[in-house]
C-alpha cells in the first residue's frame, strides 16, 4: 500500500484593516504664464493622466461656422511647428502616450495618458500642440471631410437623432444649445485653417486654461518639468467674456421623428433643470438613480421585467454648463428605445411610474440601495488616474470647488428618502416634459395622441 504524499497548505489569508477613503485632494497652483495647474500623486498610478482645459466654448463660435471648436480640437494633434502630422504622431507612439481631444459647451479639452517614465517627452508634444499647432490647410480640409462624413452616420443613428430633436426643442433658435455639438453640414463645410487658426488665436491662451495632472509623481520635479513643458506656451491676458444664460421651453409635448417601417421607437424625454451648483443636486443624482439609475430601478422593473417592452431605460441628469452664479443648467432626462407595437403601452406605463412616485415616493430601501451603488463604488470609479483627472477638470470646467467631489458622497449618504422624493418629482415633473420619439409615426401617432401626455407634432426623418 503506497503511502500519500502530505501537503502543505499555506494560512488563509486575512483580510486587513479597512482605510478611510475619499476622493483624492489636489494641489493647485499656477505657471509663470498664467496656466492654472492642479497635480494630484496617486502612488502606484504609472501611467500620469493629463488634462488640459481651454476656454474656448462653443458659444463663441463665430456665426456660421458650428463645429470650428471640434476640428481645431481635432487638429491639435496634426502637426506643430516642429513635426508633420505623421511625425507627431510617431513621437507619440514611441512615448506610449495617447492624446485625445473634443469640444463641448464649456470648452475644449485635450486628454493625455502616458506612463510616467515618458512623461517628460510627452508634455513636451502636447506643449507644442499647444503653442504652435501647424493648423496646415491640407491637415485641416482632411478633417472637415472626416467630419461631413461622420453627420450622415450620426442622422441615421436613432439616438443621436432624438438627442438633436430635443436640443432644438428645448432651446431658442439663437441658441447655441439649440444646435449640434460639432456643427452641420451647411457650417462645417465653410470652416477652413484660416478659421480655425482665428478661432484658436482669439480663444487659446494659457492665462485662461488649466492643466490637471495625475498619478504616482514619486521622484518626479513635476514643477521643473511643467516650466520647461507646457510653460514655454505664451499668450495675451485673460479677456472677460459674457456668457448667455440658458433659457429653455419645457412646456410638455411630443415631438415624432418619422422612421417609416421603424421596428423600434427611440425616446427620448427631458428637460432643463438645476446644476451643481444647487443645493438640491445630491437628493436629485440620488432620486435619479432610484427612478433610472440601474437594472433594478422602477423603470427598468416596470417596463424591462414586467412588461418586456425594452432591454432598459435609463434616468439621468448631465450637466450642460456650469456657472458659480447659479446661471448653469443640467439635462435632466429619460432614453430608451421599445418595439414599435407597444410604444404607446411603454409611455402609458412610463407616466404611470411618475405619477405613482408623485403620489406615494420613494421606498427607504431603494434609497439605501442607491446610496450603496453611488458612494460604495466610488473607490473603484477612480482606480486609475485617469478618472481621477477626468473629474478634476470636470470640476474646474463647472467652477465647483477642489473638494466637491468628496463633499458629494458625503452629501449623497446623509440624504433621506423624503429628499430624493422631492427631488426626483421636481426634476421630472410629468406635465413639463419634452417627448421625442423617432419611429413609425403612422404606427405610433395615434396610441401616443390618445395618452393625453401632450400636443403631438410629427417632423420628417433627414
Amino acid at each position: 500500500m503506497t503511502e500519500l504524499a502530505s501537503m502543505d497548505f499555506h494560512p488563509e489569508p486575512q483580510a486587513g484593516e479597512a482605510r478611510p477613503w475619499a476622493f483624492p485632494a489636489p494641489g493647485r497652483g499656477a505657471l509663470d504664464n498664467g496656466l492654472t495647474v492642479l497635480r494630484c500623486h496617486r502612488p502606484g498610478q504609472q501611467v500620469v493622466a493629463v488634462e488640459v482645459l481651454l476656454d474656448a466654448p462653443l458659444d463663441a463660435e463665430p456665426v456660421g461656422l458650428d463645429g470650428v471648436a471640434t476640428i481645431m480640437a481635432r487638429a491639435f494633434s496634426e502637426g506643430t511647428d516642429k513635426h508633420s502630422a505623421e511625425e507627431f504622431a510617431a513621437e507619440l507612439e514611441r512615448c506610449g502616450a495617447t492624446l485625445d481631444s473634443h469640444a463641448d459647451h464649456p470648452g475644449v479639452r485635450l486628454s493625455l495618458e502616458v506612463p510616467v517614465s515618458r512623461l517628460p517627452k510627452a508634455l513636451g508634444l502636447l506643449a507644442d500642440a499647444l503653442r504652435a499647432p501647424a493648423f496646415e490647410d491640407g491637415e485641416v480640409e482632411r478633417l472637415v471631410t472626416n467630419r461631413l462624413d461622420e453627420i450622415p452616420h450620426e442622422t441615421a443613428n436613432p439616438a443621436r437623432r432624438a438627442a438633436k430633436e430635443l436640443s432644438r426643442e428645448l432651446f431658442p433658435a439663437g441658441s447655441r444649445m439649440s444646435r449640434p455639438r460639432q456643427g452641420t453640414e451647411e457650417t462645417v463645410k465653410n470652416i477652413d485653417s484660416a478659421a480655425v487658426r482665428a478661432f484658436y488665436e482669439k480663444h487659446v491662451r494659457p492665462a485662461t486654461a488649466t492643466a490637471v495632472v495625475v498619478g504616482d509623481l514619486t521622484g518626479v520635479d513635476l514643477d521643473a518639468l511643467l516650466a520647461d513643458t507646457l510653460g514655454s506656451w505664451t499668450g495675451s491676458s485673460a479677456q472677460p467674456r459674457p456668457v448667455p444664460p440658458v433659457t429653455a421651453d419645457d412646456r410638455g409635448r411630443v415631438i415624432i421623428v418619422d422612421r417609416p417601417g421603424a421596428v423600434q421607437t427611440q425616446l427620448l424625454i427631458g428637460r432643463v433643470g438645476a446644476d451643481r451648483h444647487d443645493r438640491v443636486w445630491p437628493a436629485q443624482v440620488l432620486g435619479t438613480y432610484c427612478l433610472g439609475g440601474t437594472l433594478t430601478s422602477r423603470l427598468d422593473r416596470v417596463l424591462r421585467e414586467e412588461k418586456g417592452y425594452t432591454y432598459g431605460v435609463r434616468a439621468f441628469g448631465q450637466v450642460l454648463r456650469s456657472a458659480p452664479d447659479g446661471s448653469g443648467a443640467a439635462m435632466l432626462a429619460i432614453s430608451g428605445s421599445v418595439d414599435t407595437p407597444n410604444t404607446g403601452p411603454a409611455l402609458d406605463d412610463l407616466w404611470k411610474v411618475l405619477r405613482t412616485l408623485a403620489a406615494e415616493g420613494l421606498t427607504d430601501a431603494e434609497r439605501d440601495v442607491a446610496v450603496q451603488n453611488l458612494v460604495g463604488v466610488a473607490p473603484l470609479k477612480f482606480e486609475t488616474a485617469a478618472a481621477v483627472a477626468s473629474t478634476l477638470a470636470d470640476q474646474v470646467e463647472q467652477h465647483l470647488p477642489d473638494d466637491y467631489q468628496s463633499a458629494l458622497y458625503r452629501e449623497l449618504a446623509a440624504a433621506g428618502t423624503v429628499e430624493a422624493t422631492a427631488a426626483v418629482v421636481n426634476a421630472f415633473p410629468v406635465d413639463r416634459l419634452v417627448t421625442v420619439l423617432v419611429g413609425d409615426a403612422v404606427q405610433i401617432a395615434e396610441p401616443v395622441r390618445a395618452l393625453g401626455i401632450g400636443e403631438v407634432s410629427v417632423v420628417t426623418a433627414e
